[in-house]
């Protein structure tokens, strides 16, 4: 029936106007309690298989929602109500900024991917910050909070603005997550580089021990696709040597390869980061090379190019301990998380591993 109507509705409207059409149903259904618990019910069922710790949190599963979708945390009950049991709000920014001029957001749909150029719209880590604290959450869930730089802050100002997302909104944060890698905000990859990256990370995480006395809120960083190896390698040393808490891996693309034939040149030539199946590749590889690197020391977050169970599950054997998708929600819709759980608890009982935990990495270990 998704599939339909998308086909019929979906598809022919604008891709900004309809992610906000059906996140407002999401949303509108979530405050209803008999529905909010009957759809819960169907899209989220629990597999006691697919328990997962990670970050010093217990997860019912590891599969969550990425950043991007839910930017001012103003629908996460209703995206948990849909099956996802982690989710990433943002990216916010240190002050509220409009994003880039529309249109931004383009459907590739015959590569099941997206292009963006977003630009970090959001209401600022201030009034992020409020609608966090007056949250009475209704499911039990995992919230990461992904924050970057915003765009009028010139570059070595950057620091200070990032500090200053991360006073504000770590307290309400169960992780923390510093975005250097999103294509669309100038100047913000040149974070990514150790020299620039060390600073940033050291001061986040200082400012976020001062604003949570008590409670050491994990710290993670989200790194592009389009890093050269020795520079994955540069950051995952820089993750262990700061005690980082995980990596991301990865942010959306700037390269086209892994594009069809049939996509749309015009699309194809829009500015802004790609994301979904033609991402899958590139994706893996980094993990794979992030997790050969660091094993077991830090958490590995999968994301990019997960379509289905066995894309999730992929990703576990090459070390990621939690999986994260978007794309995947936009083109097979609210189905989707369910059929990840139910695909992923199918290949560990036919799997070698008796956990999940014991999975991750796998395929990594014994190929070398």
């Amino acid at each position: 029936m998704y599939q339909l109507f998308f086909r019929l509705v979906f598809r022919h409207m604008d891709p900004e106007r309809a992610h906000q059409l059906a996140f407002r149903w999401i949303r509108l259904v979530a405050r209803v309690p008999v529905l909010r618990t009957f759809v819960a019910a169907v899209l989220a069922p629990r597999y006691r298989e697919l328990r997962t710790e990670a970050l010093g949190l217990r997860l019912h599963s590891p599969f969550g929602l990425a950043a991007g979708f839910d930017k001012n945390a103003v629908g996460i009950d209703g995206l948990a109500m849909t099956g996802f049991d982690h989710v990433e709000i943002g990216t916010v920014t240190g002050e509220p900024q409009p994003g880039n001029p529309k249109k931004r957001l383009f459907r590739l749909v015959e590569d099941r991917a997206l292009i963006n150029r977003m630009g970090f719209n959001n209401d600022g880590s201030l009034r992020v910050a409020a609608r966090l604290a007056a949250r009475r959450p209704v499911f039990r869930t995992v919230v990461g909070v992904n924050i970057g730089k915003t765009k009028a802050v010139p570059e070595e100002q950057a620091v200070a603005d990032y500090v200053k997302s991360a006073e504000r909104l770590a307290p309400y944060a169960d992780y923390l997550v510093v975005n250097v890698s999103s294509p669309n905000t100038p100047g913000l990859r040149n974070l990514q580089a150790v020299d620039q990256l060390r600073p940033l990370l050291t001061a986040v995480r200082e400012a976020a021990d001062r604003s949570v006395p008590g409670r050491r809120v994990p710290l993670l960083v989200k790194i592009a696709p389009d890093l050269a190896d020795e520079d994955i390698d540069a950051v995952a040393d820089l993750a262990v040597d700061l005690g980082l808490d995980g990596i991301i891996a990865t942010n959306t693309t700037i390269a086209r390869e892994g594009l069809g034939l049939r996509s749309d040149p015009a699309l194809v030539k829009e500015t802004g980061g790609l994301s979904g199946a033609p991402l899958k590749a590139r994706s893996l590889e980094v993990l794979r090379r992030l997790y050969a690197r660091v094993g077991d020391r830090i958490t590995l977050v999968g994301v990019g190019g997960i379509e289905n169970a066995e894309d999730a599950w992929q990703r576990i054997l090459a070390g990621a301990t939690l999986i994260q998708g978007y794309s995947g929600f936009i083109y097979q819709g609210p189905f989707w998380a369910r059929s990840v759980h139910k695909g992923l608890a199918a290949r560990l009982r036919t799997s070698p591993y008796a956990t999940l935990a014991d999975a991750v990495g796998a395929d990594v270990r014994t190929s070398r």
